[in-house]
């Protein structure tokens, strides 16, 4: 496919400066730019690429100053990030979706299968399972039984929706991830550990997307729920019993424990560690490798184990590493102080 700057310009409502007719075939970084590519710009420190991409044209943020004139094509933004995700969304939706079942796919016949779905070689799909319009499930992909999938969802291969699950529409689960296993519930006993049986489902709302290898545990009772447009990235737990708010974004290799509720618009960092049955309030921000042993209120932005308010967090590991000079400059005052004892005893 091709566009011009011109067009590329009214789509996102941008603002050119230079060659309009500028043909546009591929996306491409800006530090790897060549001829017939759209780059973007939107982090101070890869300005200096501007200058040296071969892209025909980069989007830049309508702020943007400039200290020497540029070979490439602009289109000045509110966002340049926004509009390169925009675009590439666009472009995306354009590319033509696969339709029909393989011949080596099972469909147990009790399942409904909706229109112009798309079921890879492979495919498992178990009695009693609802797949809704337009759906994608590529190949060794596992429905069990009961389960219910939304109208165009994707499902990467090697993905496993449990059986009873229910995943809503416009949902992607990403290859290898695991939907609806077993929670971690076992009762100390004489001889080592009983199984409490997991009775209960995950329910997946709309729009929701989860990483590769991500784990969703089932409920003992009742069900585990990721709300509406939550974005899960690759290796995150979320453990039994648990409630992800709407709009919840979290980084790889999160773990949240079980019975634990979580507001809407949160941002958790990568390898953020969530203690069980607490509850995090609304948009809470919390860095990477935060360890959180009690409820939060809403709006906080925290860091550390416990966490801290970030500014705090950072004067304090500021000190940390002074912590050796600071206690030989201890030292060295008490030996002067029992010199100062000594002489005014004697």
């Amino acid at each position: 496919m091709e566009f011009t700057a011109e067009q590329i310009a009214q789509l996102i409502q941008g603002r050119i400066e230079g060659d309009s007719q500028a043909k546009i075939t591929s996306f491409a970084k800006i530090e790897e730019g060549k001829p017939g590519a759209i780059s973007f710009l939107s982090n101070q420190k890869y300005l200096n690429y501007i200058y040296e991409t071969e892209s025909s044209v980069v989007l830049v943020d309508e702020s943007l100053q400039l200290e020497r004139p540029v070979k490439a094509t602009l289109i000045r933004v509110k966002s340049a990030y926004e509009a390169v995700a925009k675009l590439m969304q666009m472009y995306a939706s354009m590319k033509p979706k696969k339709k029909g079942i393989d011949s080596l796919a099972f469909i147990a016949p009790t399942a409904k299968i909706g229109k112009d779905c798309y079921i890879g070689p492979f495919v498992a799909i178990g009695p009693n399972v609802t797949i809704g319009d337009g759906c994608v499930l590529h190949p060794h992909v596992t429905i069990g039984e009961n389960a219910t999938i939304g109208t165009n969802t994707e499902i990467y291969s090697n993905a496993v929706v449990y059986h009873d699950c229910k995943v809503g529409n416009n949902c992607i689960l990403h290859a290898g991830c695991v939907i609806g296993a077993d929670g971690f519930g076992f009762a100390p006993a004489a001889d080592g550990y009983d199984k409490i049986p997991q009775l209960g489902i995950v329910t997946i709302e709309d729009n929701v997307e989860v990483g590769a290898n991500t784990c969703i545990d089932r409920s003992t009772m009742g069900s585990t729920y990721v709300r509406k447009g939550v974005k899960l990235d690759n290796l995150v737990q979320i453990a039994h019993n648990t409630d992800i708010g709407a709009n919840t974004v979290m980084s790889s290799q999160v773990g949240i424990a079980g019975s634990t509720k979580v507001g809407e618009w949160c941002m958790f960092g990568g390898q953020v560690g969530i203690a069980g049955h607490i509850k995090i309030g609304n948009k809470v921000q919390l860095g990477a490798q935060s360890g959180v042993p009690g409820s939060l209120p809403d709006g906080v932005s925290l860091i550390g184990t416990p966490p801290l308010p970030m500014t705090n967090y950072f004067r304090s590991h500021a000190v940390v590493k002074r912590l050796p000079d600071i206690y030989r400059q201890i030292n060295e005052m008490q030996k002067t102080i029992d010199e100062l004892k000594k002489k005014l005893g004697e």
